[in-house]
């Protein structure tokens, strides 16, 4: 059924050879979404038709408790909804199971994974997804396309350990992963993580549209506004400032927990500046990276800001000695104040005024402070 399905679609699009990488094509247009891609704006006329596509950060798969592998199972259904960016701003996103990111997957090195890429027949598009996890063509793009009302599938197993971005990978697939279609796969090494208290999951990404960032209304999709690398919003999980406290934030944690992030970046295009604000990466993991065995002594210390580039992700833990309101930031700041990127996690307990004393001198210049 898959193979059948599969080959109907790429003949059809007469995808293959030097025309293609991993989905990519040659020539895309560069101006505006093709017919077919221009179909959720027209038909949704800026609509809602979900109240969010922001994903709980802790929402996240429970650790691997279980020493050989096994063979695992995953669905993603592919969901074109209109959601609202902000307040009075929709737009139409592209998303794996109705939300950005895409479902954080956790598997054990050495699992075998058989995952089925659902198109449901109410979507306008092609889709399929490319895991960074694979060792095969495109990732699994090839073997995972399908047509609205279609689904393929493939099998793989999780040969090396690490925290990977998945996204879709078709034709105008900057235009896909920018809508949010992008997600994240760990697959834990055979003897696991060190235990946390809490671990939390985002997702950044850029939408390139045709209006004016905060401007009310509906936004369509820019390509050329892409193409020149000049987004309205820059977001972390799909929304403007989507889990900090003026929205459905902030998280919270107790003090004393130990509280791990992983980040996905989706781009398409914009590498993150990761930063907790009023905290370090106590300790991280640069690209997601992660070592087969003994994790003791791996990973960098006391980390202020990691680089995460499109296509990349990063694991990284804090520490929580004083309650505070840690702000999850892109140090790029004008990402912050003008963009829409800002999480928020509140750490609750009681001062510590040997490790931080907020009343101490003067304090008649309090404020919002970005970094």
């Amino acid at each position: 059924m898959f193979e059948t399905t599969r080959r109907r679609v790429l003949g059809a699009l007469g995808l293959g050879g030097a025309a293609t990488i991993a989905g990519c094509q040659a020539s895309a247009p560069t101006n505006q979404p093709p017919p077919a891609q221009a179909a959720i704006g027209s038909t949704s006329q800026g609509q809602v038709d979900v109240d969010t596509v922001a994903a709980d950060p802790a929402d996240v798969p429970a650790p691997i408790d279980r020493e050989e592998p096994e063979t695992v199972q995953h669905t993603l259904t592919v969901e074109e909804v209109t959601a609202e960016v902000e307040p009075d701003v929709t737009f139409d996103y592209m998303t794996f199971d109705g939300q950005v990111p895409g479902p954080m997957i956790r598997v054990r090195q050495g699992d075998t994974v058989e995952l089925t890429m659902d198109n449901p027949p109410e979507n306008a598009m092609l889709h399929n997804v490319d895991f960074h996890a694979v060792y095969g063509t495109g990732g699994g793009a090839v073997a995972t396309t399908a047509a609205p009302g279609d689904a393929n599938a493939m099998k793989f197993q999780a040969t090396y350990p690490g925290a990977y971005i998945y996204h879709c990978a078709v034709p105008n697939l900057d235009y896909h992963i920018s809508a949010g279609m992008f997600g994240m796969i760990l697959v834990e090494p055979a003897g696991g993580l060190p235990a946390v208290d809490h671990e939390f999951y985002f997702g950044q990404h850029e939408l390139y549209t045709n209006k004016d960032t905060g401007e009310a209304g509906h936004h369509g999709f820019d390509m050329g506004a892409m193409a020149d690398e000049a987004p309205t919003y820059v977001l972390l999980n799909g929304e403007k400032y989507a889990w900090a406290a003026a929205n459905h934030g902030p998280l919270e944690v107790a003090q004393g927990d130990a509280v791990r992030v992983f980040l996905v970046t989706g781009g398409p295009n914009v590498s993150s500046n990761f930063h907790p604000i009023g905290n370090v990466w106590s300790r991280a993991y640069r690209d997601g990276g992660l070592p087969a065995d003994d994790l003791a002594g791996y990973g960098d210390r006391h980390i202020q800001t990691m680089k995460v580039p499109p296509g990349s992700c990063m694991i990284g833990e804090m520490e929580t000695p004083v309650p505070s309101r840690i702000k999850l930031v892109d140090h790029a700041l004008s990402r912050v104040v003008r963009k829409g990127l800002l999480a928020e996690i509140d750490v609750l307990g009681d001062e510590d005024e040997a490790v931080y004393d907020p009343d101490f001198g003067d304090t008649s210049h309090e404020g919002p402070i970005y970094g």
